[in-house]
């Protein structure tokens, strides 16, 4: 025989080349998950902050630069522009705020309290509940407001 005519070893001679059947692919593409569980982990984190939901108040402006947080949620105490007392989100007759705050800070463990007031509220009425939150335990109080209003320099 010559040169290139004798059949390769090893195939039968027929020239062509025989394939292994395709086995079933066993693994999970996740790249659409990972896809999708970053959109939604984006959405949360955009939508968490607009979940914190309080009394609607128009609060003073200050100049003032924001608290850092802390752990324990803190105590919230609203003035409303109707003049109700909101411990949190639960109205209290100015009569019983004393005995409620005596009772909340006995399971604190912090003095500290905010105190959200109205612009409109007028200022011995914000005294007042102050005085209350002194009476009733809690000595560190913290004033809220909206910043963006005037300095002392009147800047």
């Amino acid at each position: 025989m010559a040169g290139g005519l004798m059949p390769r070893a090893g195939r039968g001679g027929s020239g062509r080349v025989r394939r292994a059947p395709r086995r079933a692919m066993s693994e999970i593409n996740v790249t659409p998950f990972v896809d999708v569980m970053l959109v939604l982990l984006i959405v949360f984190m955009i939508a968490a902050p607009l979940l914190t939901v309080g009394v609607p108040l128009e609060l003073p402006k200050t100049a003032a630069s924001a608290l850092p947080s802390e752990d324990e949620a803190p105590l919230t105490i609203s003035l409303t522009a109707e003049g109700a007392v909101m411990i949190q989100d639960t109205e209290v007759p100015m009569g019983e705020l004393v005995v409620k705050l005596r009772a909340i800070a006995a399971e604190r463990a912090t003095d500290k309290v905010f105190l959200r007031a109205d612009g409109s509220i007028p200022y011995h009425t914000v005294m007042e509940v102050m005085g209350a939150l002194n009476a009733g335990g809690f000595g560190n109080i913290g004033l809220v407001t909206d910043a963006g209003g005037p300095t002392l320099t009147g800047e």
